[in-house]
């Protein structure tokens, strides 16, 4: 049955071009027609300033530019609502006036996972030798990674998970590296229904950025329908824990290019649970807090207790690069 708040009008969706993100697009619309079998939608991918470039996104403006031309759009009324990646949305400013996410999708799979060429005989992190070539574009990655073994060297890679896998395999020229592993996210891979064996990263080896697997929902503040219909598929677990890990982001005055990582849980008695951790982007100095909200009060104050705890251990100056 049509919610009579949003009778016969097509609801139109920005989103990035990849296919990972039209993946994603096509579950959030699965989820949303599950509320409204009626729902009409429009899918309007967008190739962003930051797809198209292939150098360090640091020096384009950071990861935020996945999300800028989007919101936009979404200002100026030409989609009502977005898709985003979380860990794509900057934590050291607010969201664009006007702009709320309405709702967040439950939270799949957060780990990593390290794949190896085709016909590679290593299977772990520990099997790969000395000078082993990793790729990756995260600097949370390539920080972790450095942390656990500083004896390799991580690659930097760009594009669709596609192309990285055929980069991976010697399929496609990669500036004369020969590539021994690359590491990638569970759940894009099981979005994309790519189902390649690897070495999956345990939480000790490999924490995930602020917000990792968490699809968010955003649309016009006063489009009081929209928002509407996107709480209902809102997921309420998720909602606090990504509270939890985005304070923690904004505190430490941390965007999606920082070397910071933040993960929330939720004990079986409700309680959350965060860890943060901070590195430079060679893995040789880090930070690292986990804290439990006791009382089951407001994640924003637990993502703050840890944020002020990790800038307490010099934070600011790991982030910056500053020697201490």
């Amino acid at each position: 049955m049509v919610n009579v708040d949003f009778p016969d009008r097509l609801l139109r969706i920005g989103t990035r071009s990849s296919p990972l993100a039209l993946a994603q697009t096509d579950m959030v619309i699965a989820a949303l027609k599950e509320h409204e079998p009626a729902l009409q939608t429009e899918v309007v991918p967008v190739t962003t300033e930051a797809d198209l470039w292939q150098g360090d996104l640091a020096q384009l403006g950071g990861k935020g530019l996945y999300t800028k031309q989007i919101d936009t759009m979404l200002q100026r009324g030409d989609v009502d609502m977005a898709v985003h990646c979380v860990k794509d949305v900057p934590g050291d400013v607010p969201l664009p006036v006007g702009l709320v996410f309405a709702a967040y999708m439950e939270r799949p799979d957060v780990r990593d996972v390290l794949l190896f060429p085709e016909g590679s005989e290593y299977t772990s992190l520990a099997d790969l030798p000395s000078g082993a070539n990793i790729l990756s574009s995260a600097v949370r990655r390539k920080a972790q990674v450095l942390r656990a073994r500083p004896d390799l060297k991580v690659v930097r890679v760009r594009g669709a998970v596609g192309s990285r896998l055929e980069k991976l395999d010697g399929k496609r020229k990669l500036d004369g590296v020969k590539p021994d592993g690359m590491i990638l996210a569970v759940a894009g891979l099981a979005r994309l229904g790519i189902d390649r064996p690897g070495y999956v990263l345990g939480m000790d080896e490999m924490l995930p950025a602020v917000g990792a697997g968490v699809l968010g929902l955003e649309c016009r503040q006063d489009d009081h329908s929209v928002a509407a219909l996107l709480e209902k598929v809102n997921h309420p677990k998720t909602q606090k824990e990504v509270t939890a890990e985005r304070v923690l982001l904004h505190n430490l005055r941390g965007h999606c290019n920082s070397p910071i990582a933040g993960y929330c849980t939720t004990e079986a008695d409700g309680q959350l649970v965060l860890r943060g951790m901070v590195f430079d982007r060679e893995g040789s100095k880090f930070a690292n807090a986990m804290m439990w909200d006791e009382h089951q009060g407001d994640p924003a104050v637990l993502g703050a207790r840890v944020a002020a705890e990790l800038l307490r251990q010099g934070a600011r100056s790991i982030i910056a690069g500053i020697p201490h």
